[in-house]
Formats: C-alpha cells, structure tokens, sequence
C-alpha cells in the first residue's frame, strides 16, 4: 500500500473511533510519515465537513439504508465517495478500489462487494447527483450543507436564511491559515526575508503586525520554524484577544485556561519577556507541552500552574485574560468534529461555565487593572449576554471601548467589543471585550 493509501485505511479509523466514541483521535497517525499525517488530517476534516451530504448520497445509492449499516462501512463509503467527487487527484477506479480493498481486510469479501456495488452505482450517475430535497426545510439545509439542525435552526433565526447559507458555506471550505513571527527569537523583518528566500507566498496583515495569511503550514512546519520559535501557526482572530489586553513589560498578567499557550506567547512576545505571565490550565499535560513551547519561542516570564480556575484564589494582577472554554462555533471550519459534538446542552453547560469562570477571573484583576473575556464561539449567550450579566453582577467592572486597539471592521456593540465570522472577515469566528476595575 503507498502512503495515500495508508492515509486513507488510518483516516477510516479515526473517523470509526469518532462515530463510536465522539473523540477525535489522530493518534493512530503517528505511524505514519509527516506527509501521510497531513493527509489523514485533510482526509478528516474534509469528510466531517460533508458528513451529512455524504450520507444522504450513500443513502441514494445503498439499498442498506446508512443507518443500518456499521461504522467502519459507513466510513470506507464516507471517504470514497468523497474522493469520487471532491478529489480531482484521485481517479474514480482508483477511489472505488482502494475503497473495495480497505472493506474487504476489515469486513470480508462480502462487504467489499457491496462496497464495490454501491460506488459503482453512484459513479454512473456522477455528471447528475441527485439534490437533497426533504419537505422539512431544516432538514433539506442541515444536509446540504452538513450543520446539525439544532444550529440551522439557531443560525438562520439569528441572521435570516442567506447569511446563515453564507456561514455554513464558509465553514465547509478549506481554512484561512496565518502564521505570527515572534520577535522574541527573530524579528517581523526577518522574518519575511526568511519566508522570501524559501519562496513561501503570503500576505501581511493590516489589521495586527508581525501576521501573514498563509497556503498552508506546512513549509513552517517541516522546516523546523515552530520548533525553533521563529513563528507560531495563530489565527489572526486569536490574537486580538493579547492585543486588547495590552500587556505592559513588567507588568503581572494571569492568562487563565490557557493551553495550548499561543496567547501567551504573543503577550511575552508583546512584553519583550518583561514582567510575568503565569499561565494557568486544568490539564498538567497541555501545561507541559506550553512550558516546552515557552522555551522554544524564548518567553522566559512565563510560569505554568496546574488548577481549576473557579477554584483558585491569585494576588491581584495588571491583566487577566481569560479565553474561556466555549462551544467553538466559530471555529468550525478548521475543527469540523465539533460541529457533531456540540449541541443545546453544551451550550448551556458552556455558558454556566463561563458564568464560574468570570466570577473566579474578577477576584484575580487589581483596582485599575484589565479583564479581557474572549471566544471561539458566535453565540450570543456566550459573548455580549455573558458580559452584560458579569457586569450586573459585578459593578466595579466598566466595558472599555476596543477602539484604537484593533480594525473597525470587527467592532461590535458600539465599539465595546470585537466580534469576527468566518463568511465575512476570512478568519475564524471569534469574541472577546475590554474590561477594567473601577474601584
């Protein structure tokens, strides 16, 4: 089996432990080269983003409906008739083949001759696919564009049906990538001199310094970049959040849930490694990897500690970012999975988490000091309704106005805060307001 191959057996298994387990693991990936991991990666992602679409298809074609059929069936099909229609690379024969060998070694010749049948069934019909065309309207856009219906419906109430269209569409499409020279290790000038000579394209932000629109990561990250600290892979949406904060050197800043601790990073990077930042995480193993990452990017004020932050009791700091655990509806191009993980109950268990962790955050800010509350997420119950209910609970916090910190284009609420989407400002969707301590 070549590396293309191999990648897709792998990707068939993580998406199995996926559907059964509702984990995305791509652990399994490791035996692979770098090249074969950035497929199955690809592979993943793309399969997740038309899963719904994908199974509507395999429907038409099967006389097994798909709900009577076993994950690893399911999944052999998912991925090749993806490959069939969305992978110009990949010729049909070999789409079907490799799809038909890959059920036989798991399932038996049976299998595999079903699989053969049902590909071969929609191959004659390629050129005219049939159209989803449910009666139920939810239902009809839920699997066109492969969004769960309990967030069709949120979606299209909150921006009516053709922006709610414009949005899914966007996360179904291949990711904006940046990356951010750390002027800790090398500087922004350099750092483009660096990408130049290797013949890499991009484009530099307007909207924050040392950021550039990207193809793709993969030449900074065989190239050893990350690892040698010269850049860090961030969406530029991720950094407005330190950028609002405005980190002094030698100032004391909190940054609470902070793995993976590319925030960090960016505000060490701000601070010119003045002052401290301590870094704090639930997960002692996520910590670890940010400590490693600290060192590499030279961040030498940053400390770690392990804790569950609605417990902790700090000294009172300059800042206090918390980038708060959060359904991550804004980021669902790059992280297709959550789009079938998440549903209302999350949303309520996220929003009363938040609710605790704003509570824990305020005790940590001093008299005079900022308090940055930021998302991932475009629902309102975790962004400005959030906000406006810490500020009623707490009257010695003031919303600060994020004007003169970051583009007019992402101002929300009257300049109070920064709200990005995907279909509109070619990043991740993404939330955060200024706060500070009155007294």
């Amino acid at each position: 089996m070549d590396t293309e191959a191999t990648a897709r057996s792998v990707s068939v298994e993580i998406l199995i432990h996926f559907d059964e387990h509702n984990i995305l693991d791509y652990s399994v990936a490791n035996k692979l080269d770098a090249r074969g991991r950035a497929e199955v990666r690809e592979y993943v992602q793309n399969i997740l983003r038309r899963r719904s679409y994908l199974d509507f298809l395999i429907d038409e074609f099967s006389n097994v409906k798909i709900g009577e059929m076993k994950p690893v069936l399911k999944n052999i099909l998912r991925l090749g008739i993806y490959d069939m229609i969305f992978m110009d690379s990949t010729p049909d024969y070999a789409a079907i083949n490799e799809s038909v060998e890959i059920a036989k070694l798991k399932l038996g010749s049976r299998t595999g001759d079903l699989t053969n049948a049902i590909m071969r069934n929609l191959q004659r019909d390629i050129e005219n696919l049939p159209k989803p065309s449910f009666e139920d309207r939810t239902k009809l856009v839920a699997t066109t564009f492969s969004h769960p219906e309990w967030l069709v419906e949120r979606w299209t109430r909150r921006f009516g049906e053709r922006e709610a269209f414009q949005l899914m569409q966007a996360n179904n499409q291949r990711p904006t990538y940046y990356v951010r020279a750390n002027n800790l290790r090398t500087k922004t000038e350099n750092f483009k001199l660096r990408m130049t000579k290797k013949d890499i394209p991009f484009t530099e932000s307007e909207w924050l310094p040392g950021y550039f629109q990207v193809d793709s990561v993969a030449p900074f990250i065989t190239r050893g970049w990350l690892d040698k600290g010269f850049c860090q892979i961030q969406d530029i949406a991720a950094g407005f959040a330190p950028f609002l904060l405005d980190p002094e050197p030698g100032e004391e800043i909190y940054d609470l849930c902070a793995a993976p601790g590319t925030k960090s990073v960016l505000m060490s990077d701000l601070m010119n490694a003045e002052g401290s930042i301590l870094a704090v995480d639930i997960s002692s193993e996520r910590l670890d990897r940010l400590a490693e990452s600290a060192l590499s990017y030279h961040a030498e004020n940053i400390r770690v500690r392990r804790a569950d932050v609605t417990e902790l009791t700090l000294d009172e700091a300059d800042g206090v970012l918390l980038d708060a655990p959060c359904t991550g509806t804004g980021v669902l191009s790059k992280r297709a999975d959550l789009r079938w993980r998440r549903d209302e109950e999350s949303l309520n268990n996220a929003v009363e988490l938040q609710k605790k962790l704003l509570d824990s955050a305020s005790r940590m800010v001093k008299k005079g000091g900022r308090l940055v509350y930021s998302t991932c997420s475009l629902e309102e119950e975790e962004n400005m309704e959030q906000v406006m209910n810490f500020l009623d609970r707490h009257e010695h916090f003031e919303l600060q106005t994020v004007e003169g910190y970051l583009p007019d284009e992402v101002m929300v609420d009257g300049g109070f805060g920064y709200q990005t989407f995907p279909h509109k400002h070619r990043c991740d969707g993404h939330f955060g307001v200024l706060m500070k301590r009155v007294k």
